[in-house]
C-alpha cells in the first residue's frame, strides 16, 4: 500500500533509479522505430534481449553502459530495474553485469596456484 508521502513525492517529483552495466561490449540502447519503446541489451549471449517498456514509465540510456528509469510510482520504478538486473546478475569474481547505481560488489579471490 503506497503511502501519502509516496503519492505526493510521485506526483511532484518522481522516482528515478539508474543502472551500470559493467563489462566488455555491454551496452544498451533504446529502439524507438516501433510503435512500443523497447530496450535493447547486449550482454555477451549470442542474441540481444529485448525489453518492453511500459507507457507510464520513462527509460534513458544516457551512455550505452548507463540506465535512468523514471516514474511516478516507486514500486514500478524498481520491479523494472529488477528485471533489467535479472537479465545479467553482477558476478563475484570479475564483477561483470548490471548494478545499481550505489551498489558495490565484494569481490571473491581466485584460484591459487
Amino acid at each position: 500500500m503506497r503511502t501519502i508521502k509516496q503519492l505526493f513525492l510521485g506526483i511532484s517529483v518522481g522516482f528515478r533509479k539508474q543502472l551500470n552495466i559493467v563489462g566488455v561490449g555491454y551496452r544498451a540502447s533504446i529502439d524507438n522505430k516501433s510503435l512500443k519503446k523497447i530496450l535493447v541489451l547486449k550482454l555477451g549471449y549470442s542474441h540481444p534481449i529485448y525489453v518492453n517498456i511500459p507507457d507510464h514509465l520513462k527509460v534513458l540510456c544516457i551512455k550505452p553502459t548507463l540506465i535512468s528509469i523514471f516514474g511516478n510510482n516507486k514500486q514500478e520504478v524498481n520491479q523494472m530495474a529488477a528485471i533489467i538486473k535479472s537479465y545479467k546478475m553482477p558476478e563475484p569474481y570479475k564483477g561483470k553485469g548490471i548494478l545499481y547505481q550505489d551498489e558495490k560488489i565484494v569481490r571473491k579471490e581466485g584460484k591459487r596456484s
